[in-house]
């Protein structure tokens, strides 16, 4: 069997990084995890093909080569999902679909090219569509209720990607969060109960990656990365520490919650373990807004003290915001654009409310009648498929001007250098690299000459050089974010980047 594993296209948003990778030379942020890892599950005799549409096109000659395609997809992919089942099922394909695209029966039959959907987690689902396909009889839906044991799953299939395309490699330690946010669709995906690997999984898959030649950032995918601080402190941390004894140009990343500023010693082994960045869910700062939206881990804190005490612990902090609470007023823009700008939080995702399909939230506003329209999968796009309490055109201008206030050059660049000047890099995050000469050296020229920030780059390099010179990496890479961010958001606030 000729098997395509077919990755949809993402459009520009805030996390493709698109426009910095071109200055890095790269294509993609990282290979698509979830289908690599699914690629280690099919039968050993089984020929497989990775074709990432962000890397390069599906072409004639590898649907001429496939007896079937494996398609997985996020919301946002929708219309490049679309393009690729139609276009693989006209060619003779059989056509196998899965991830959360699919998880709602309106979105299975949108997708009549589809022959068979195999669902939630791989591990449960593959193997009886796999033993019912070899039969003959495979039926139309494989789907469960049901949570798998990581202790079963694979090391991801790293050898199928092209090395060269990719900024990153993703990996996954556990599944599940434990809190019960009312917008977040990953409980009804993961469930609430926090899953791992062992250590030695990890471990195993950081060996295959480091053989294959990766060096680089590696982050950890999961949702609610330090849910059992006790777990990541006895096992997997050290564990990581001992892995990393030797190596070198290899950096960990994860998803965390706001209680990890509660945490100094587990902070202080993050960062020997080689973690130089954190990504918080910050949402708002307003209590009575974490209350409507069940965030409980955020309530009753000091989030900006909360944020410096990581940052200084040698953490970059990167947080996601959400402005079209029903608590909200005008007031909001303003005082998130000031607290983002004092908190020193470089990457600010900030996003419209959203109701994705399953969550509580969609719910409760599906029952006042105030959802509107198909999510986009995209919450940072300006477009909601809520009805807002604000009103709809209030909320939307607030945001283009949040967005317009926090990505201007100057205030962007303002907002890096009180970053830094909290900012503690470990000995080894704060290493110089020959890929971060060759992002100094592209830099120069796309940011310092010929770009709208020609005065602040340099100036910020000049800064961090006399000020900071061991975080001039970590510099150097915000400055190439800033820039994606702004000709990501030009169009939406109605302002032109270089």
């Amino acid at each position: 069997m000729n098997a395509l594993l077919v990755y949809p296209r993402t459009p520009d948003t805030f996390w493709s990084l698109t426009h910095a990778l071109r200055l890095i030379n790269r294509k993609a942020a990282s290979p698509p995890l979830g289908l690599l890892t699914v690629a280690a599950m099919l039968p050993p005799d089984w020929d497989l093909r990775l074709v990432d549409l962000n890397v390069r096109p599906l072409s004639d000659n590898d649907l001429a080569w496939g007896d079937c395609a494996l398609v997985s997809a996020m919301i946002v992919q929708r219309a490049s999902a679309l393009d690729v089942t139609a276009r693989c099922k006209a060619a003779g394909l059989t056509v196998i679909a899965g991830g959360p695209l699919f998880a709602s029966e309106e979105e299975r039959a949108a997708f009549g090219s589809v022959d068979h959907f195999v669902l939630n987690e791989a591990e449960l689902t593959l193997p009886p569509f796999l033993a019912d396909l070899e039969c003959g009889r495979a039926r139309r839906v494989y789907a469960t209720d049901e949570f798998a044991d990581l202790s079963t799953t694979p090391v991801p299939r790293w050898d199928l990607v092209d090395p060269r395309q990719y900024a990153s490699r993703g990996i996954q330690f556990s599944r599940g969060c434990p809190n019960n946010c009312e917008f977040c669709e990953v409980t009804k995906l993961f469930g609430r109960r926090w899953r791992t690997k062992a250590p030695e999984q990890v471990i195993e898959e950081l060996d295959t990656l480091y053989r294959l030649g990766w060096r680089g950032v590696v982050p950890f995918v999961d949702d609610n990365f330090n849910a059992g601080g006790a777990r990541l402190r006895d096992r997997l941390i050290p564990a990581l520490i001992e892995w990393r004894r030797g190596k070198r140009g290899i950096s960990f990343s994860a998803q965390v919650t706001i209680e990890l500023a509660d945490d100094s010693d587990l902070m202080e082994m993050m960062v020997r373990a080689g973690f130089d960045t954190v990504f918080i869910g910050i949402e708002t700062m307003d209590d009575a807004n974490l209350a409507e939206c069940h965030k409980r881990q955020n309530r009753h804190r000091d989030l900006l003290a909360d944020v410096k005490r990581i940052q200084r612990a040698g953490l970059q902090v990167q947080a996601g915001f959400i402005v079209g609470f029903d608590g909200d007023t005008p007031s909001v823009f303003g005082r998130m654009t000031e607290f983002i700008q004092k908190s020193g939080i470089a990457t600010a995702m900030v996003g419209l409310l959203q109701a994705p399909v399953g969550t509580a939230l969609h719910e409760r506003l599906r029952r006042e009648g105030r959802i509107r329209l198909d999510l986009s999968g995209d919450n940072s796009d300006g477009t909601t498929n809520i009805v807002p309490r604000m009103g709809l055109d209030p909320l939307q201008e607030g945001y283009r001007r949040v967005l317009h206030d926090l990505y201007a050059p100057g205030n962007y660049y303002r907002r890096v250098r009180t970053f830094l000047r909290e900012y503690r890099p470990g000995r080894a995050n704060g290493h110089l690299t020959r890929s971060h000469v060759l992002a100094l050296v592209r830099s120069l020229y796309h940011l310092g000459a010929a770009g709208r920030e020609r005065w602040q780059y340099p100036g910020l390099l000049f800064w961090t050089l006399f000020r900071r010179p061991r975080a001039l990496p970590v510099a150097v890479a915000l400055a190439m974010y800033g820039y994606h961010y702004r000709k990501c958001y030009e169009l939406l606030v109605g302002t032109q980047a270089p």
